[in-house]
């Protein structure tokens, strides 16, 4: 039950949509321009850095928001493995961020609410992986590689974490929480299927935006 509880609790903080709900203050559909998508990027080259920033900010926060909630919740009570809720909330703020009911379930790729995962769980993991992004970006202006990548480390900053043994799940819970990580990971590969196609092809979009 506290499983089913801390995904609800994370679909609902993922509902907030950061980049939709600022385009609309700007009397803007943000769907309805660019990739159609509701996260960070197409936020940056459809409104500008300045909404690149606040939609990334926003839907890192809401999963770092859904973690806070659980651990009001059951931080305490549960304390051994709360690392596994943890994850559970996150999962439910990507699949919130990712499908909205109320967007028609379109939503983001999740790529900001993974991270906001990996900062409230696993910060050294955090600034390794979004480090790299940037890195990554910075070089090959492929906002969705970058992605791939951080995703990639996600996955495998989890496992490593489990296996050096810097947690108090039992074994069984571990691999609950790689099982988590892994579908995470896949999740956001599948949603970037196209982008993949498009860098296998040389015809993916380079990182360009607006200067608002």
């Amino acid at each position: 039950m506290e499983r089913f509880i801390c995904v609800l609790i994370g679909y609902i903080c993922g509902l907030f949509q950061t980049g939709y709900i600022y385009g609309r203050l700007h009397h803007i559909d943000i769907r309805q321009h660019g990739s159609g998508n509701a996260g960070t990027t197409n936020a940056l080259r459809t409104l500008g850095w300045k909404a690149g920033v606040i939609t990334f900010l926003g839907d890192c926060l809401k999963c770092i928001a859904a973690v806070l909630t659980a651990y009001l919740m059951y931080g305490k009570t549960h304390a051994g493995m709360f690392e596994l809720l943890a994850m559970y909330a996150g999962v439910g703020a990507v699949l919130g961020h990712n499908f909205p009911f109320y967007l028609h379930f379109r939503g983001g790729k999740g790529i900001a609410a993974t991270a906001g995962i990996l900062w409230a769980v696993n910060p050294k993991a955090a600034a390794i992986a979004c480090l790299t992004f940037i890195i990554v970006v910075a070089v090959t202006r492929y906002v969705s590689l970058g992605s791939i990548i951080l995703v990639v480390i996600f996955a495998v900053a989890m496992v490593a974490q489990g296996e050096l043994g810097e947690t108090t799940l039992t074994r069984v819970e571990q691999y609950e929480l790689y099982g988590l990580s892994v579908f995470l990971m896949l999740l956001a590969v599948y949603k970037h299927r196209e982008n993949i196609k498009r860098l296998l092809n040389g015809t993916e979009n380079k990182l360009s935006f607006k200067k608002k």
